[in-house]
């Protein structure tokens, strides 16, 4: 706790539906929040309007709050508090609540400890996720809390110690999703534990792959599904996070990992359909994979592992709809880790290692415009459309602005130089952009 300290001296449904429906009809009035990872719509975007399209590390930069560490997930905001998660450098695991208006750290709590980085990541991926009176978080660890926006903790649990550490190469990545009073949870993860994850053995060497359903008031299972699948090696393991669908008055939660995009019945998970060929290369078979599955005008689109196409399934089927339900396919510039986004009512998909954003017509897959970033940096961060703009954030924390319309970029910003990777999403919320880089939460706002 001391080297936090030190760190901060030093610088419903019903909910959901009313959300929607005053951000369709007063958008020029309502300013929203950014509550979890996908923002107000799970789709990237957000109706908040006259947001900076430019700014330099001091321009328009509001307030810079300096974290305990560096974290790969994206803030959630509700009115005056923003929430991010961090591990520091005695490897324990905080949640944070800043104050929107001048950066403050409101409070800060300790959900876990035992941070770790492989790789790219660490233990603080996960993203929070908030209804505006509670708010939930995750780690890698397994550890998964509720508090309220005083900074109490409501509820905890530890969902490793229950099923095992997370079977993961690159350490769990997914965030919850909170839907119509539930908290979803996926878990998919490679079976049995390979005995070179040195992070993972805990001496329980077998493994679900599964999605939970938690009571977000009690912390409570309210059901858990396997997912069984065929899928080989690495390619069991995905970093995706669950998305909603409704579909012909049903509620069904989309998973998209270990070769297959999924749709379960909110009820209970039962398995309504499966979609695969996601996983199509001729050389291996084994690829993890990392983007979310994105729905958009009555299709779910997902994403290969490795740059493979971008697969569009028409959403609301019944059992294998991996041929009957493929509506297009795109190849040329497909990405990798990025989740794709539904801006204006068109499909953004980011190539992060090609630097280059191409526009889609969702009906059809056709390509309206293609354009590079201008940025030779890998980018992991999903994009964010907003204020006819597309935001984008590289993973050596340079941010890129560009025209939704045509994809001409309209500026760029280095945020931190030297800074460890940054793949976290920037959020759109209450006039201002909200930026995690590894070593500081940033505001950026019109002065």
């Amino acid at each position: 706790m001391r080297l936090v300290t030190e760190c901060f001296e030093a610088m419903n449904r019903k909910t959901f539906v009313a959300l929607v429906f005053c951000a369709l009809m007063q958008p020029a009035l309502f300013a929203e929040n950014w509550p979890q990872w996908r923002g107000p719509f799970l789709n990237g975007s957000t109706t908040e309007q006259k947001l900076p399209d430019t700014w330099t590390t001091t321009e328009n930069v509001l307030w810079a709050t300096p974290m305990p560490g560096p974290s790969h997930a994206t803030p959630a905001v509700w009115g005056n508090n923003v929430f991010v998660t961090s591990p520091d450098a005695d490897k324990n695991l905080w949640v944070l609540c800043v104050n929107r208006k001048d950066g403050k750290v409101r409070w800060i709590q300790q959900v876990g400890t035992g941070d770790k980085t492989i790789g790219r990541n660490n233990m603080a991926s996960p993203s929070p996720v908030t209804d505006g009176k509670t708010v939930w978080v995750m780690f890698g660890t397994g550890d998964l809390a509720a508090y309220d926006f005083s900074g109490k903790q409501l509820w905890a649990r530890n969902i490793c110690k229950e099923s095992g550490k997370f079977s993961i190469m690159w350490i769990y990545g997914s965030s919850p999703l909170l839907y119509k009073d539930r908290l979803y949870i996926e878990v998919l993860q490679q079976n049995p534990v390979p005995s070179g994850y040195s992070h993972v053995l805990d001496g329980k060497p077998t493994r679900e792959s599964f999605l939970l359903c938690v009571d977000p008031k009690t912390g409570k299972d309210i059901w858990k599904h396997v997912r069984p699948s065929d899928a080989i090696g690495e390619s069991q393991e995905a970093y995706s996070t669950p998305i909603p669908s409704e579909v012909h008055g049903k509620t069904e939660i989309v998973l998209v990992g270990a070769d297959y995009v999924t749709g379960h019945d909110a009820k209970d998970g039962t398995e309504l359909w499966r979609g695969g060929g996601l996983n199509n290369s001729q050389r291996r078979r084994d690829f993890r994979l990392v983007p979310s599955a994105l729905l958009a005008k009555g299709l779910v689109i997902v994403s290969g592992p490795k740059r493979m196409p971008v697969l569009a399934y028409k959403d609301g089927g019944k059992g294998d709809i991996t041929q009957s339900g493929l509506a297009w396919t795109y190849k040329d510039y497909p990405t990798d880790c990025v989740t794709p986004l539904l801006y204006q009512d068109k499909i953004f998909v980011l190539d992060g290692d090609k630097q280059m954003m191409s526009c889609l017509e969702p009906e059809s897959g056709k390509v309206l415009w293609q354009q590079s970033l201008g940025v030779r940096h890998v980018f992991r961060a999903s994009p964010t459309g907003a204020d006819g703009k597309l935001y984008c954030f590289s993973e050596h924390a340079t941010a890129v602005v560009m025209d939704a319309k045509d994809g001409h970029v309209i500026s760029k910003a280095v945020m931190e130089q030297g800074a460890e990777s940054t793949h976290a999403t920037i959020a759109a919320s209450q006039g201002c952009l909200f930026i995690r880089g590894a070593k500081n939460l940033y505001c950026i706002g019109k002065k």
